[in-house]
């Protein structure tokens, strides 16, 4: 194949990777030699706390990554070009040193993703550079998944029962990176330099080294192993959080360790073959894919005032708690000081590992939302400050959803009962008690509603609100949707 680029830069961002690598792929078919780059952009690790696992395990994730593409060049001098400045400025400058005529990235589909792309591209462009971008972090792009007027879901159902229905080989087929390795250059000599230590950056470590997690695409891999000799039992533990459930995929799936299209492959193989926890795990990589198509076509949901607006209008005119006693409420909450101890468990494990259970993060955010009254975007603040796997879309999408201010068919009167979810998905307490070993002389029954076994001396406190009264007040709160989509249809129908 002709190659028409004499030299191309491939700029890694959240796809720390080689195998499979759709942007990778294209720019060692189309250059004659390619580079490799990375970025650690000071307009995003500026306003980070020193200690962010999020950076120790993009940091991690590097050197592996150097040391894959070092293997892969079989050259002295191979391996990855780090940079560490503001990336609109330091990639147009190294692309131009280079000398290259290409650069090539994969799609970023957050709002100031786009903004940055947007000033990349029209640096390069002054220089005669062309940006190219891949679709990889997705299986189906915003526009790929249209209904039959040609127009984006706003409810998931009928988007999976497309999606399933357009997917194949085709779509799920891995990248051959490997066959075209010849490609890759050895670095100039100005810039065979390690991957900088936190310390060169700025950073301190944090925990991370002593959690169970392991970065880059080799602690991806034995996930994926791991997950898949247990795959089919899934849709029987993935709600329990005691229980090994969960692929705990989602950091890798974040930052690009792992190929999507190669989790999706296993998972259709599986779920054609009739296995039930396949079929289930591939509807949750489907709802990755719809919330990223939802931030793609409906922006607003993020970038709305500096706070992202409700996906339903209307739920913008709920009146939250405000004022000293919203923000004691939330303290309580981002503390794990409700009295309600699986919340309280949940928001520990969140803010001592950076990860929390998908079922416990549904449990949280419905608390915050319709519990406490709290506006459901100081929540999604929160999270996206805490977890270690933060998304935009799918962090915004599941905040929505349990605000019912989202895409979501169900009405807003659904509302978590915080302790029949403890008793039904930590019926022993298991979970509680990792988190809240205080509850420990606690019989069975009492850990899920201790106030309700008055014990002596107890270090935990009691509820902060009253469930059942809660729920009356977020009736009365939500009401104004029903009014505006009352007011709605009957303007419609006059």
């Amino acid at each position: 194949m002709e190659k028409p680029y004499p030299a191309g830069l491939v700029w890694f961002r959240r796809d720390l990777r080689v195998q499979d690598h759709a942007a990778f792929y294209h720019a060692l078919r189309s250059c004659r030699e390619v580079h490799a780059v990375f970025v650690f952009d000071t307009a995003l690790l500026d306003p980070l706390p020193r200690r962010d696992r999020r950076v120790e395990f993009i940091r991690q994730s590097l050197v592996e990554l150097d040391e894959q593409l070092q293997r892969l060049s079989g050259l002295a001098g191979g391996g990855l070009i780090v940079l560490h400045g503001v990336a609109t400025d330091e990639l147009p400058r190294v692309a131009r040193q280079l000398g290259v005529q290409a650069v090539f990235a994969n799609h970023d589909y957050e709002p100031s993703a786009i903004v940055r792309d947007s000033r990349v591209r029209k640096a390069l462009a002054e220089a005669a550079i062309a940006l190219h971008t891949s679709k990889d972090q997705a299986v189906f792009d915003g526009d790929e998944v249209l209904t039959q007027a040609g127009r984006p879901y706003s409810v998931f159902t009928p988007y999976k029962r497309v999606w399933l229905a357009k997917v194949d080989a085709y779509y799920l087929k891995a990248y051959p990176v490997e066959r075209h390795a010849a490609a890759l250059a050895a670095r100039p000599a100005a810039w065979r330099r390690p991957v900088p230590s936190l310390a060169d950056l700025g950073f301190e470590p944090s925990n991370l080294s002593g959690l169970p997690v392991r970065p880059g695409a080799a602690g991806a891999a034995r996930l994926v192993d791991g997950f898949l000799a247990r795959i089919d039992r899934y849709h029987l533990t993935r709600d329990f959080p005691a229980v090994k459930g969960p692929s705990y995929l989602s950091v890798h799936l974040r930052f690009g360790t792992v190929s999507v299209r190669a989790l999706a492959r296993h998972a259709h193989s599986l779920a054609e073959a009739g296995q039930t926890g396949a079929a289930t795990w591939l509807g949750e990589l489907i709802w990755r894919d719809f919330y990223f198509q939802v931030l793609a076509n409906f922006p607003h949901v993020a970038d709305g005032n500096d706070w992202g607006a409700s996906f339903r209008p209307e739920y913008d005119a709920v009146d939250w708690e405000s004022g000293s006693r919203a923000d004691a409420l939330f303290a309580a909450w981002c503390e794990g000081r409700t009295g309600y101890p699986l919340v309280d468990a949940a928001m520990l494990q969140l803010n001592q590992t950076g990860y929390m259970h998908n079922r416990l993060r549904m449990v949280t955010a419905s608390f915050l939302c319709k519990d406490l009254g709290i506006d459901w975007r100081r929540g999604e603040r929160y999270f996206a400050r805490q977890l270690i796997d933060y998304d935009l879309a799918a962090n915004n999408g599941g905040w929505q959803w349990a605000s019912s201010s989202g895409c979501d068919a169900q009405p807003y009167f659904r509302i978590f009962n915080p302790v029949s979810q403890s008793r039904k998905f930590d019926p022993d307490g298991e979970f509680i008690l990792r988190f809240l070993p205080q509850l420990k002389g606690l019989p069975p029954r009492a850990l899920h509603a201790p106030w309700e076994a008055r014990p002596a001396g107890l270090d935990y406190p009691p509820p902060i609100v009253d469930h059942e009264r809660a729920r009356e007040e977020t009736l009365r709160r939500y009401a104004v949707v029903k009014k505006k989509n009352g007011a709605a249809k009957g303007a419609a129908g006059t």
